[in-house]
């Protein structure tokens, strides 16, 4: 039964390790790729088809961007706004500066290595206990 446990705490040890290895990566990668956004104040404009978000960027280009839905309803009846845009490129923005996707990997990312954490020191203090 102690082997079994061992081996058990040795296989999360190192799942866990090289799980936030990968996801560490994976996180710079997503990270690397996303871009430059830089914040802007954007006036909301709700007249015509749908509520539009019009910002000037540091270039001093007027840019202006449908919004979604989803950020719509994020923004309800607000007037004005802070919006990320990309830099480098016209009508394109969003509401967080950086992608839940990216969130959601670091996040996974340090789970896994609590885990593995958690795992190296179970089966340090297993080994010391057991003389």
């Amino acid at each position: 039964m102690d082997q079994t446990v061992d081996i058990l705490i040795e296989v999360f040890t190192w799942v866990g390790l090289g799980g936030f290895v990968a996801l560490a990566v994976v996180a710079v990668g997503l990270w690397a790729a996303d871009g430059t956004w830089l914040p802007a104040d954007a006036v909301i404009d709700r007249d015509g088809d749908g509520p539009v978000a019009r910002w000037i960027d540091d270039d001093g280009d007027v840019n202006s961007a449908l919004l979604t839905d989803a950020d719509a309803q994020t923004l309800g009846e607000a007037e004005r706004a802070t919006v990320w845009y990309r830099h480098g490129w016209r009508d394109r923005m969003r509401l967080v500066r950086r992608p839940t996707s990216l969130r959601t990997v670091i996040i996974s990312a340090g789970g896994m290595l609590a885990l593995g954490i958690l795992c190296l020191v179970a089966g340090w203090v297993l080994y010391f206990a057991r003389g």
